[in-house]
């Protein structure tokens, strides 16, 4: 457990019965974590093992926060990394995204950033305490938090109604 004023930023993903199907047991899953050592990106609960990633800090060039939002949905939030050239992409759900998928979804964004995103489910990003972390354990990673990316009716590359895809064309 991180003691109470530690600027280690972790934040856990909700426990589900789900969690017991996948083998990870009734323990709090780390969904994402900035310590001394790097950040950790977790799994997405029934593949959490296959995809987690610790990734150095001396890898990580940005920490960035986003959103997307369709006119007929409530905005969905991601938490990314910019890694440095050069650096391998780390393990994750998105690690077979195309960039032209990539574009038409978070056109933008870098491809690499939505490449190594994980989405934020049923929990919020607390800014100030993501940034005391990065400044304490890497102050030279910049932390970018982008306001919502509003697609226009009609467009957009994304997997939603009427896009003619399915989100099962993306999963691993």
């Amino acid at each position: 457990m991180t003691p109470p004023h530690s600027p280690v930023y972790q934040e856990y993903y909700t426990r589900t019965p789900f969690q017991l199907f996948s083998g990870a047991g009734w323990k709090r899953l780390v969904a994402f974590r900035a310590d001394e050592s790097g950040v950790t990106l977790g799994g997405a609960v029934l593949r959490y093992h296959r995809f987690l990633a610790v990734v150095p800090w001396r890898d990580i060039e940005a920490v960035v926060v986003w959103a997307t939002q369709t006119p007929s949905e409530k905005p969905v939030r991601y938490i990314g990394l910019k890694l440095r050239p050069g650096v391998p992409a780390p393990p994750g759900p998105n690690r077979k995204l195309t960039p032209q998928f990539a574009a038409g979804f978070a056109p933008h964004l870098e491809y690499e950033v939505v490449r190594n995103s994980r989405r934020i489910v049923l929990r919020k990003v607390d800014q100030a305490r993501l940034t005391a972390a990065v400044q304490a354990f890497a102050p030279q990673v910049q932390l970018r938090v982008h306001p919502v990316h509003r697609e226009p009716p009609g467009q957009g590359g994304g997997v939603g109604r009427g896009s003619g895809a399915s989100i099962f064309d993306i999963m691993p």
